[in-house]
């Protein structure tokens, strides 16, 4: 898959699963943007391109600031004419009991998960449009918008949110010939990979535990230009695990 000089901007790449998605947008060829609060290791991220060869800027980003979101999108398109590949990677957490949960620690994960994936769809997809090829939105949601363990519904009600707007957007976009999809990865491993066990690793259908890489490529496969008759999809990236009958014996 060919991203010669496609410009791609990808939201919470500064560090995990966002990071090697834009590493590898890099290594084919994309200029790519990274957009984060965390300025020191977004700044990492693209020394670390640069120093590969790659294009890459970084955009110190609050996806749940609508004001930035906007100068996130303008700035992508003035510096190349062109926006093509949105990655609405950005997300956040918390596990905490449903009777101690606050609706601040609520709204927070609600605005930095949920929201800035509308606000960045929107503004991304104002740039797509004006291409004659349109352009692909990925959404980064999580197996945890299918099932779920105690005290993650701040989390669980987002990832099931980001799954309804993607669909949403896509037959919104689609007229502008924008394809939107969304990823749910189940277990990604973003510390170190060789300190888990073989009943970790077992436990999955691949028998083995996911890596970003496993992520990156989906993102790859999602917005080449010959895959958009995939369109509007929830791809679950997650060794089986969503698909796997447990019982206690």
């Amino acid at each position: 898959m060919n991203y010669q000089n496609k410009v791609v901007v990808i939201t919470g790449a500064a560090n995990g699963i966002g990071r090697v998605i834009a590493k590898l947008y890099a290594e084919n060829g994309a200029r790519v943007f990274v957009a984060d609060v965390d300025k020191q290791n977004g700044e990492k991220t693209v020394f670390d391109i640069k120093k590969n060869g790659g294009q890459a800027h970084f955009i110190l980003t609050d996806v749940r600031n609508e004001s930035e979101v906007k100068k996130l999108m303008k700035t992508a398109y003035d510096t190349y004419n062109s926006l093509n590949i949105l990655i609405n990677n950005a997300g956040k957490g918390i596990w905490k009991s449903p009777y101690e949960l606050t609706i601040e620690e609520w709204d927070d994960v609600m605005h930095t998960n949920l929201r800035s994936v509308f606000l960045a769809s929107r503004e991304a997809a104002k740039y797509m449009r004006k291409n004659e090829s349109g352009g692909a939105i990925v959404n980064i949601a999580s197996t945890r918008a299918l099932m779920s363990e105690p005290n993650s519904e701040a989390y669980a009600a987002t990832k099931g949110g980001i799954v309804a707007v993607t669909h949403a957007l896509a037959a919104s976009f689609s007229e502008d010939h924008i394809a939107v999809n969304a990823i749910s990865p189940g277990w990604i491993e973003t510390g170190d990979y060789s300190k888990l066990t073989e009943r970790d690793h077992r436990q999955h259908f691949s028998q083995r535990v996911g890596k970003p890489d496993d992520i990156g490529r989906a993102c790859l496969y999602l917005t080449s230009p010959e895959n958009n008759f995939v369109n509007g999809v929830n791809l679950e990236v997650d060794g089986g695990m969503t698909k796997k009958m447990i019982y206690e014996e």
